[in-house]
């Protein structure tokens, strides 16, 4: 393969909200062929091999997931079979290709009990389904052994899907008043953002020459975080969302605690995310919280 022949890209969870994002960010770097829910059975483990092995890529980006944190506390297996079965069959398929997979995990493999921001080597310890089973494809992933680059994120917001962003937006529009945990730190991460700077990188490796590339996955292959600069609250997030809302009927956004508002999956207090190693490696950083907010509320 010389560098001007067009890489293969294949993606899963295309109308996500990640995978909608990367539907355009990685469009320039190859040949994307893009599966949704209705192209792709994840729940197939065996469609799932058969797909890649007919697409033969020289990249997958799994951007697919099983999301719903508190619904996994009793959809276990369904949570397990998504986030972690899926991940191992795709890293595996990868290895057998000689192909690199790209895959996105979550600031919940952290315990949230450390005081700063955690960094790719501190110890896991989740403490939900969700975090576990999201941990277990991480496993799933270095034990296959294939080119990988694993990003962690946190607090995923857009305009589609289901996420806090949307979900502040349709209580304001009916709710004079609305209580929001405070005490729970993070960055709220736009998909946008992870789908362009998961772009940036991608078009690193794609831009060497044959004889390095091999050796740029090698040198580079690993865990990265990757959120938004900054950091805030639950609180804070819905009150720089309300701030930016023109013209709309606006609640009052009152600051409770976390124990106030108990949920089936427990969550970390912190799930600060240092971006420094993805800085340092490829010299890309994400904007502040509140510059992406801005940008996102715009698009709507």
């Amino acid at each position: 393969m010389t560098i001007h022949e067009r890489q293969t890209i294949l993606l899963t969870g295309a109308n996500g909200q990640v995978g909608f994002g990367l539907m355009r960010s990685l469009q320039g770097l190859g040949n994307v062929i893009a599966f949704d829910r209705a192209g792709l059975d994840l729940g197939d483990l065996d469609q799932v091999r058969c797909a890649v092995r007919e697409v033969k890529p020289n990249m997958i980006v799994n951007a697919a997931a099983y999301t719903a944190v508190d619904l996994a506390e009793t959809d276990v297996s369904a949570a397990m079979r998504l986030n972690a079965e899926v991940p191992g069959v795709l890293a595996e398929e990868a290895e057998r290709l000689g192909a690199a997979l790209i895959h996105y995990s979550t600031d919940y493999v952290f315990d949230g009990i450390k005081d700063g921001a955690y960094v790719e080597d501190d110890a896991t310890n989740p403490q939900n389904v969700y975090g576990r089973s999201k941990f277990a494809g991480e496993q799933a992933i270095a034990a296959a052994g294939c080119a990988h680059l694993l990003f962690r994120t946190s607090w995923v917001y857009g305009t589609r899907g289901k996420n806090f962003l949307l979900t502040m937006l349709r209580l304001g529009a009916s709710r004079e008043e609305i209580n929001v945990v405070v005490d729970q730190l993070g960055a709220p991460t736009w998909a946008n953002t992870i789908a362009t700077l998961t772009g940036n990188v991608l078009s690193q490796a794609i831009g060497q020459e044959n004889g390095a590339r091999a050796e740029w996955w090698r040198k580079n292959s690993g865990v990265y975080h990757l959120t938004a600069s900054g950091v805030t609250s639950w609180h804070g997030f819905a009150e720089a969302i309300f701030a930016l809302v023109e013209g709309e009927k606006k609640p009052a956004v009152h600051p409770i605690p976390a124990s106030s508002y108990p949920t089936p999956a427990t969550r970390p207090a912190n799930s600060r995310l240092s971006n420094d190693k993805l800085a340092n490696t490829f010299g890309v950083r994400a904007p502040d919280w509140r510059d992406a907010l801005c940008l996102c509320m715009a698009s709507r």
